[in-house]
């Protein structure tokens, strides 16, 4: 190690490393700690060249300034002080510690048992502090770059009302696109490729919600079993582009990704994970937050500190509680948001983030700093409404700002489809934007994002092939993943060469996508869903990188996906299915027509006995276009029927000369006729088994007039 470089005091903001053009100022909150001492390494980041001692401390903050040194310069800390893990505390200076600010990281976390901060004694006693140095296993922080000044693309600010969603990982939907260069593959900047944009516009999809993206570490029992964190569900840097999407400088990729999606239209949204850290429970190891300040970062049991208080289901919970650990949140959101272009965020389970002491508060510090805040406050919100904790499912429960996951709508869906009965009170609920749920305190239909498939359970294709989960190739006997799926295999389980069952499964897809893109709320389809995407049965291919999780290119289903194509043209062509405002049962004020009326299958309004009976499995309602004079549209006619035999429906409005027309109907090959089929409307029409058909209202001055009484 050369001789020590000396610092000056610097500033104790901002937080981070910041270059000003002559040197840097580092600066590292930790109120509970006796020095710290920032770490310099060489470019490759094998050798230590300077350890130096943060010269001040102010409100809590350690900080110094180093002369002459720059961006690219790799870094690391070592905080000293008290080892009494009973009193919350954790400190160990053998210990290299990843900067909770840095923006970029060099090289990876290596397993050994140096990066544990502890000795294990008689009886798991962890009283005693290791002391072998970790820092060969770790990767280094590095002093980022200014961001360019340069003008970017304006970003779309796409209305919520307007927004379809598509859930996707960046690997798992680059890594085989046989139209990528190979070396970006799998990247951000293989997103960004013309072939990659095309699919995504060609599509209608307006916005991208990308898996993890930040820095995370592969858990070492994966390791072990060949395997890794695929997801990225386990974080260890909130401001740090994960290495493994990157070509060159990750926040230069990201940018670069970001403003090509921007130019198209099409918005980024980051799901990103505020509520654990890859640092574990208490036998974790010591790599960032632990080290720094243990008792601050994160919520303690009380009764025992030397234990961590666990809603996340992965070892530890953040402590937003705390000013320092919410603005370390906070300030990670706005550099994402600001310097790198995203339009918003989607909360892994986000009740974590509003709990208090006495449980979960839609008031709490994390809401309330959110919605305040007018940089964050101005984005996209969404939150996974739950977590492991005690009362941890709170959908419906969030503030007004937030959208939600709707789960509710995924488990109706599926499980009308698959042939319940007694559903249909339930599914109208779903369909039209779960009011029950969200209308309150002036929260609209887009306060849902409804889902059929997400990247957490069956993808759309093996929801229809599978009735059981089939994760043996995860390693854990196919214990892990959710063993209640609400799904339907159309008689055979897994692949099958019956045409029948081919068929059936092809309806049941076309019947799934219909119901999500026709329903008021914003729609999420999962990446490759709209292509047939299978992972053999496997419902939490988190550790799949690789065939099970990549989307194969050329193996999609062309069909479905035009048909998913125009399944969502229809819904951007027409506001009446995505209204802003939710349904009254009111007549309109201009056409007089109530705004929706749910249909019996004698052309009648349904009464309270029709919703009650048990053995209904087919609904149908019609959709007035107006929505209180904005956004004029047509009416439509929708008749879902989940039952095995077909049901005829008397249409309503059965004048001699009334005419529909059949726009949709999923039990068709294609989904959509190749042009409009008139319906007589004095004639029933008979839904087929299992689809759904979509009518509507013809123009009164059509050349085509069949006489009254033809049969459709």
């Amino acid at each position: 190690m050369s001789a020590p470089r000396s610092l000056r005091p610097g500033n104790p903001r901002p937080l981070g490393a910041c270059w000003d053009g002559k040197g840097v100022n580092f600066a590292l909150f930790s109120a509970h700690a006796e020095k710290v001492e920032l770490c310099l390494f060489d470019p490759k980041g094998r050798r230590e060249t300077d350890r130096i001692a943060l010269p001040e401390y102010t409100d809590q903050i350690w900080h110094g300034y180093l002369p002459d040194c720059g961006p690219g310069q790799l870094y690391g800390y070592r905080v000293h002080g008290p080892y009494d893990p009973a009193a919350g505390h954790r400190f160990n200076p053998h210990k290299l510690l990843i900067d909770p600010y840095a923006r970029a990281l060099s090289g990876s976390i290596t397993w050994s048992d140096a990066l544990y901060g502890y000795r294990t004694g008689p009886g798991g006693d962890t009283t005693s502090p290791d002391r072998r140095d970790s820092a060969r296993f770790m990767p280094k922080c590095v002093v980022p770059s200014p961001a360019p000044h340069h003008e970017r693309p304006r970003k779309p600010n796409r209305p919520w009302s307007e927004t379809i969603l598509y859930e996707a990982h960046v690997r798992g939907l680059t890594r085989n696109h046989p139209q990528l260069p190979p070396a970006l593959r799998g990247t951000f900047r293989g997103l960004a490729e013309p072939a990659m944009i095309a699919h995504l516009t060609g599509l209608g999809v307006t916005a991208i919600e990308l898996l993890p993206i930040q820095a995370r570490l592969n858990e070492r029992a994966l390791v072990e079993r060949g395997l890794n964190n695929y997801w990225g569900y386990n974080p260890t840097a909130y401001s740090a582009p994960d290495a493994r999407f990157s070509v060159g400088d990750g926040a230069e990729d990201f940018r670069a990704m970001t403003d090509r999606l921007h130019e198209s239209g099409i918005e980024v949204i980051l799901d990103v994970v505020y509520n654990h850290t890859a640092e574990a429970g208490h036998l974790g190891p010591t790599l960032s937050f632990r080290g720094i300040d243990n008792a601050s970062y994160y919520a303690l049991e009380a009764g025992d500190k030397r234990l961590y208080q666990n809603h996340s289901g992965c070892g530890n919970t953040l402590d937003l509680a705390h000013p320092r650990v919410l603005q370390m949140v906070l300030d990670s959101l706005r550099y994402w948001a600001l310097d790198m272009g995203v339009d918003g965020f989607r909360f892994d389970l986000a009740t974590s983030l509003g709990r208090r002491r006495h449980g979960f508060s839609a008031d709490a510090p994390f809401f309330q700093a959110i919605l305040q805040d007018p940089v964050l406050s101005g984005v996209k919100l969404i939150a996974e409404p739950w977590d492991l904790g005690p009362g941890g499912y709170r959908l419906g429960g969030f503030p007004p700002g937030f959208s939600e996951w709707n789960g509710q709508f995924r488990d109706t869906a599926r499980r009308f489809w698959r042939g319940e009965g007694g559903l249909i009170g339930d599914l109208a609920s779903r369909l039209t934007g779960s009011s029950d749920l969200f209308a309150r305190q002036g929260r609209r239909p887009w306060a849902g994002v409804n889902y059929v498939a997400c990247h957490d359970g069956f993808t759309l294709k093996d929801l229809v092939s599978y009735e059981t989960k089939h994760n043996e190739a995860n390693g854990e006997d196919n214990r892990d993943g959710n063993n209640v799926n609400h799904s339907w295999n159309c008689g055979v389980e897994g692949p099958s060469r019956n045409k029948g069952v081919v068929a059936m499964r092809a309806v049941q897809m076309r019947n799934l996508l219909t119901t999500l893109f026709l329903s008021q709320g914003v729609p999420m389809l999962q990446a490759g869903d709209e292509m047939g995407r299978s992972q053999n049965g496997n419902n939490n291919a988190y550790c799949q990188d690789n065939e099970t999780s990549w989307i194969d290119w050329d193996g999609i289903d062309e069909t479905l996906v035009r048909f998913t194509t125009q399944l969502i043209a229809l819904r951007r062509s027409h506001p009446a299915f995505r209204r802003a405002r939710f349904f009254t049962g009111q007549p309109d004020r201009l056409s007089l027509t109530k705004d929706i009326v749910w249909i019996t299958p004698e052309g009648l309004e349904m009464t309270p006995q029709d919703w009650a009976a048990p053995f209904a499995r087919s609904l149908a309602f019609a959709i007035n276009g107006g929505d209180r004079g904005e956004n004029l549209d047509e009416r439509f006619l929708v008749m879902m029927n989940a039952y095995h035999d077909a049901v005829p429906y008397r249409l309503p409005e059965t004048a001699p000369h009334h005419r529909w027309d059949l726009i949709l109907d999923t039990s068709l090959p294609e989904g959509f006729p190749a042009d409009p089929i008139l319906i007589n409307g004095a004639v029933p029409y008979a839904v087929t088994p299992r689809s759904i058909s979509v009518l509507r209202l013809a123009e009164e001055n059509r050349n085509r007039n069949p006489a009254a009484g033809e049969p459709v």
